[in-house]
């Protein structure tokens, strides 16, 4: 199937489109803009540029990606948006290119799912297979590893980072880094364990689920401070996960989000 544009879209003629892309209706795709083979661009979908996708990607009804940072110190300096293959851009989801002050790019890698009102903000960087649901927002600067989900309503602040795998529920407010593997819920968000059935899922075994589980009893609910639990699993049992959740504790700068006191759940 050849590369179709229906008459009423709007193409900028410096666009350039790979073979068997669909450009529905009304749709636009501005200058600066490289789609892959085989992308579809539904009707009333805007895709901005300077951006470059792969091959595969669907732009859902009155999406908006690539469009300019939201950022006041922005004043049309050429940014970029960088995205991969396969990802799904649902109806009315918003994606920002980068700011100087952030590196220039903002970056989202393959396969991933971004529901209805979704957002990714200036300068975030996400990696592959991660879920946002409906309305989860990322501010500028934003981290995020593969397989994590967002869910409905989320809100991650500027320059966190949410780990592999982390599943946040629905309504989360994090402040701070989000742990990988982990379940973080709340408007005050707190760390209510491991993302077992999302491990699970992701072809995990029960051995490496256990041994993940007893790293973040030791990181979470012992009484030990943090230097002391991370000395604590360096020394005890060692997984290439527990050495990724060490490594991510260590290197964090905002502080990550832990248990909440008392063990009451976020909220």
């Amino acid at each position: 199937m050849a590369t179709q544009i229906h008459p009423h879209a709007v193409v900028d003629p410096s666009a350039q489109l790979g073979e068997d892309v669909v450009v529905g209706p009304f749709a636009i795709i501005g200058a600066d803009v490289q789609l892959g083979d085989r992308c579809q661009v539904e009707p009333h979908a805007v895709v901005a540029g300077p951006s470059h996708f792969g091959s595969e990607n669907r732009f859902f009804s009155h999406c908006s990606v690539g469009s300019d940072p939201q950022d006041k110190k922005f004043s049309g300096e050429p940014t970029y948006l960088e995205v991969g293959d396969r990802n799904h851009f649902r109806e009315f989801c918003t994606v920002n290119r980068g700011t100087v002050g952030g590196g220039g790019r903002t970056t989202m890698g393959s396969d991933n799912l971004m529901m209805a009102y979704s957002h990714v903000a200036h300068d975030c960087h996400v990696g592959n297979e991660v879920v946002f649901a409906n309305s989860g927002t990322l501010a500028g600067h934003v981290d995020v590893g593969d397989f994590a989900a967002i869910g409905a309503f989320c809100a991650v602040h500027q320059f966190c980072k949410v780990g592999r795998y982390a599943y946040l529920g629905g309504f989360t407010v994090a402040t701070k880094d989000v742990l990988p593997f982990s379940l973080t819920v709340g408007q005050r968000a707190a760390c209510v364990g491991l993302n077992k059935i999302g491990l699970q899922r992701r072809g995990f075994t029960g051995e490496e689920v256990k041994a993940l589980d007893r790293a973040y009893k030791t990181l979470l609910h012992s009484k030990l401070n943090t230097t002391q639990a991370l000395e604590a699993l360096r020394e005890g049992e060692r997984t290439s996960a527990i050495d990724e959740l060490i490594e991510f504790v260590e290197t964090s700068e905002r502080g990550v989000v832990k248990a909440a006191r008392g063990g009451r759940r976020g909220g």
